[in-house]
């Protein structure tokens, strides 16, 4: 169903900042590992009024993916329209053995060519796509939130906290929950001491309605601003009442839940005492999600006074907003933690909403697109000249219902590894099927439609030799498309 949307876009006048630039100005929401089944039209009993807000002026698009599951990797895609192979920061920059520290120089990012095209670009909260190059390396404005990884304190916000009458180091965790994987212990879950107008969370959209509301007064060009919030990745350490929302009984037991690991690569048993999880019992889990969700909802409501600034300033009417996360998490889905080297729905769904007031959209897509498809996308409103080399592709026809004949008919991810090695995967993704490419153990077969839970592996089942054969055929047709550097030995294996 197509929605109507404000005025047209070749209608659009000039706008309140005094410009003439009939292009859009650009509000990109990220979060950091948050499930797509979370937000979904019809998804789990959690409140998202805001991101339902999007959704419902906008398009939902149910079939959006991460090109990877890990966050310097799918970042740097996102940055650049490439998957990880091509711009080589296969696993996270801040880590021991990171493969590469930063970008390779030369490669075009969507911040770079916005600026080139005339956009004021402003940037707040997490980076984790190197070292020492920061966002202002690549075409944005910096406006703080974080350092060069997300557990760093930075000054900004400590005078913030100070302009409240907060110590920074007097924040205790109260309920909290640790993984112990033998080495250490690390903490998931907890609630914190701070009111929620001192965490992180809250400074991140304050720094976000102040740029906000410095563009309304003070921008003579059209701008891309981009909030990457560091949640609702673990820690799930949330301020009361987001802490006592989610009663953990009655939190349902996920279906993935049921997990065995039957028949599955031996990584997928061995990986939950990797993370220290394997003694998780459901009891313990729903607590777990239960501050999961309370973040959430946290988040959701920060989104809320940001959507309540551009309302207020005017520029609600004139401004794309973008809502997608880097990947997902699986917060005790198949008993797991985090995310690693497991090719499943809740880390590689993501959620992915775009509101575009200025013309008629549909409702939601179900066209199979990625997270790095927001590149180029990004510079299509624009008008902006596009990077010579890309993996991906503009979602601009899709939000009016006008898919090419050529798109895409099933989506195709990595992996390649996090700080205990690399570890070599490759994914195709039909409408029925998903095949995963194990280098180092056996592969997955997915049958979607009689087991959306992904709990039979079906790669070695006589019944499904035929299906097993295509679909090794169509990642093999992903990964020449795509260049991939292990496109001359993979098909071998297959």
């Amino acid at each position: 169903m197509r929605r109507p949307g404000g005025r047209q876009s070749q209608q659009t006048p000039a706008s309140p900042l005094g410009h003439d630039d009939a292009r859009p100005n650009v509000l990109f929401l990220l979060t950091d590992q948050e499930r797509a089944d979370l937000v979904e039209p019809g998804g789990l009993p959690v409140e998202t009024p805001n991101i339902d807000r999007l959704r419902e002026s906008g398009t939902w698009f149910d079939r959006a993916y991460t090109p990877t599951s890990i966050c310097t990797s799918a970042r740097a895609s996102l940055l650049t329209g490439l998957y990880p192979h091509a711009h080589g920061m296969i696993n996270n920059s801040h880590e021991a053995d990171a493969i590469r520290t930063e970008l390779p120089e030369g490669l075009p990012t969507f911040g770079e060519l916005l600026a080139g095209a005339g956009y004021e670009n402003g940037y707040v909260g997490k980076w984790h796509v190197g070292r020492t190059c920061g966002p202002e390396a690549y075409g944005f404005e910096y406006f703080g939130g974080s350092d060069d990884h997300h557990d760093d304190l930075d000054e900004r916000y400590r005078r913030y906290l100070e302009s409240l009458d907060v110590d920074a180091d007097s924040e205790t965790v109260t309920d909290a929950v640790y993984a112990d994987d033998g080495d250490e212990e690390m903490l998931v879950s907890g609630t914190t001491s701070l009111p929620p107008e001192a965490t992180r969370t809250y400074f991140l959209a304050e720094l976000t309605v102040d740029a906000v509301e410095r563009r309304a007064t003070n921008g003579d060009a059209p701008f891309f601003h981009r909030t990457d919030f560091l949640g609702p990745h673990h820690p799930y350490v949330v301020p009361e009442p987001y802490a006592s929302m989610y009663d953990p009984d009655d939190v349902e037991p996920w279906p993935s839940y049921a997990e065995t690991f039957d028949g599955k690569p031996r990584a997928h048993d061995r990986y939950r005492r990797y993370r220290g999880v394997d003694d998780f019992d459901w009891e313990t889990w729903a607590e777990l999600v239960s501050n999961y969700f309370g973040f959430v909802t946290f988040i959701d409501d920060q989104f809320g006074r940001i959507l309540d600034a551009l309302e207020r300033t005017g520029l609600a009417d004139e401004t794309v907003v973008v809502h997608a996360a880097d990947h997902g998490d699986f917060t005790g889905s198949h008993r797991q933690f985090n995310k690693g080297p497991l090719m499943y729905e809740q880390t590689y769904r993501i959620p992915l909403v775009v509101r575009d007031p200025r013309t008629d959209t549909v409702e939601e897509s179900d066209a199979f697109v990625r997270l790095h498809d927001l590149m180029p996308t990004f510079l299509d409103w624009a008008d902006a000249e596009t990077a010579a080399e890309t993996h991906a592709r503009s979602l601009r026809p899709l939000l009016s219902g006008d898919e090419p004949d050529d798109w895409l008919d099933s989506v195709y991810a990595q992996y390649h590894g996090d700080e205990f090695g690399l570890y070599s995967q490759r994914m195709v993704r039909t409408d029925r099927y998903k095949f995963v490419y194990n280098g180092p153990d056996r592969n997955e077969l997915y049958d979607l439609r009689e087991d959306p839970h992904e709990l039979r592996n079906l790669a070695e089942h006589p019944h499904y030799e035929d299906v097993r054969e295509a679909m090794g055929e169509r990642l093999a047709a992903w990964m020449d498309d795509v260049d991939d550097t292990l496109a001359g030995w993979v098909p071998k294996t297959l």
